[in-house]
Parts: structure tokens; C-alpha cells; sequence
């Protein structure tokens, strides 16, 4: 097949524009299973190898910007674990080494797996997808990114050039479950940040509905039943009508790797421990 290399974003960008039904190519830690198990025959790669600019990431002291091409291995250690340690929680549970060292958030994005690790935290987050493409840019909320399984907001002839995640005055935990303790899809997944400064709490969970899921309700009823700003943890009531609610709003499916059932408890599981660790 062939094979592009380009450098620089604006290369990218036209390569795209001449030819927008090319596949690109960040880590291939999703793409590869797809050529060897699916039998997927991409007739044209387009690399991200070569362009720095989506290598890199900032801070500006509002918000954390990633660009498409960095890896899982640079998120869950360092000062860029310290600034987003959802995401380095998230990060640390993407498969193997050799895996972490090449799949990106980019790529996470690009195939939008419910299952996809980094994403519930984008989504608690309230992270912005950054695109380019066509001689435009467009900002979008990742809560309009992703709209089914594996389908995103991408138009032909664009493509993901970063995620810009605020920053918060509180604590963020990520947990999943799967069918072994490493290298492991999760079966269920839930990320929880507890904003002081708001006095509010986000929660959004992963693998068990079409897209990741946000629970508007459990969110407004902790807010209105306990002290989301102080260090006095909420009651064992509490957590567990919060458990309840989060597990009420998951839409999970039976499939080869777990049941509905099992999914459904185990979000609220997750989520009712990561907010007594909030406290901690």
C-alpha cells in the first residue's frame, strides 16, 4: 500500500484535502487489529510520525493541551500525570508497555470505541476535540464528538490535531473492570472529577452504552445531598442512592465479555469508590 509521510500540519492538512478517503496512522495499536483479524485493506496510509506539532503538549495554567500524536506512555508519568491524573490513571491501564509507548489520544479519538480509555475522562472532563481539515478549524465539546459506536463528528478531509481538558480545583480518579487485571478492554469503565470550587461533581462511564455516558442526575442529586466543596464525606446512604443513580444511567448490552447486569452494578461499584477516594 502507500505510504505518506508528511511533516508539517499544513502537509497533512492537504494531503487530506486531496484525498480525504486516506486512513492515517498514529500509533496503529487499533488500526493493526483491524488489518490482521478484520481483514481491513487501507489502500493509502497517511503517517503521523514525522509532524512534531502533534507530539507536543502545553499548559497555560487554565487548561491542558494534547496533541493527537502523544502517547499513553508520556500521559501517566511526569508533569503531565500531575496536571490531569485522571488521564495518567486512565493511561497506565491501556494494555502493555509496547502499547502505552505507541497508541495516542488521537487515536482513542479517531475510532471512538465506548470502551476506549481515555475518553471518559475527556467526557468528565469536559475536554474540547480541536479539528483541522478543509482549510478550517472547528472546536467542538467532546459531548458532540462522539456520536455512536465507533462514529465521531470528523467530516471527509479532517482530522483530530488536539484536546484542550480545563483544569479543576478538586480531585479526578479514573477505574475500570475487565475480565483480568492488565492488558485488558474494559468491560465497564467510569471517571469521576469532583470540582471544590463549583461544588459540583461530574461522573461519565465507559463500555456501557453506544457512546460514553454522562449521569446528569446522580451528579445534581449528590450536589443537593452533600458537601461536594468541603472534606466531610457523604454518608453511607448517600453513596449508595449515588451508586444507584449511576448505575440507572448506564445503557449497557450483553456481549462476548461481560453481561448488561454485571456492567451495570459495576459502574455504580466504581463510581461510589472513586467518590469516597475523593475524600481521602
Amino acid at each position: 500500500m502507500t505510504v505518506l509521510a508528511p511533516r508539517t500540519v499544513d502537509e497533512l492538512e492537504r494531503i487530506l484535502a486531496d484525498s480525504p478517503d486516506h486512513t492515517i496512522l498514529s500509533g496503529g495499536t487499533d488500526l493493526m487489529v483491524e488489518v490482521n483479524l478484520h481483514g481491513r485493506r487501507p489502500t493509502a496510509i497517511v503517517s503521523l510520525r514525522s509532524v512534531e506539532e502533534l507530539h507536543a503538549w502545553t499548559f497555560d495554567h487554565e487548561r491542558v493541551t494534547i496533541g493527537a500524536a502523544v502517547p499513553y506512555a508520556t500521559m501517566e508519568v511526569g508533569e503531565l500525570a500531575g496536571l490531569v491524573p485522571a488521564l495518567a490513571q486512565a493511561a497506565r491501564t491501556v494494555g502493555s508497555p509496547q502499547i502505552r509507548a505507541a497508541g495516542t489520544l488521537g487515536g482513542n479519538l479517531g475510532t471512538c470505541s465506548p470502551a476506549g480509555d481515555g475518553l471518559p475522562v475527556l467526557s468528565a472532563l469536559e475536554a474540547t476535540v480541536h479539528i483541522r481539515g478543509n482549510g478550517d478549524r472547528r472546536d467542538v465539546p467532546f459531548a458532540d464528538f462522539m456520536v455512536g459506536v465507533k462514529r465521531n463528528a470528523l467530516r471527509a478531509g479532517e482530522f483530530v490535531h488536539s484536546v484542550s481538558i480545563p483544569r479543576v480545583d478538586g480531585w479526578q480518579g479514573y477505574a475500570k473492570v475487565g475480565t483480568r487485571n492488565a492488558m485488558v478492554i474494559a468491560n465497564a469503565s467510569t471517571c469521576l472529577v469532583r470540582d471544590r470550587s463549583a461544588g459540583r461533581v461530574r461522573v461519565a462511564l465507559g463500555a456501557v452504552g453506544p457512546t460514553i455516558l454522562r449521569c446528569p442526575e446522580a451528579e445534581s442529586w449528590l450536589a443537593a445531598n452533600s458537601d461536594l466543596r468541603g472534606n466531610t464525606p457523604p454518608s453511607a446512604d448517600v453513596r449508595a442512592e449515588f451508586s444507584r443513580l449511576v448505575s440507572q444511567a448506564s445503557r449497557p448490552i450483553d456481549d462476548h465479555r461481560s453481561t448488561a447486569e454485571y456492567r451495570r452494578h459495576a459502574v455504580g461499584v466504581l463510581a461510589r469508590r472513586l467518590l469516597e477516594r475523593s475524600y481521602q
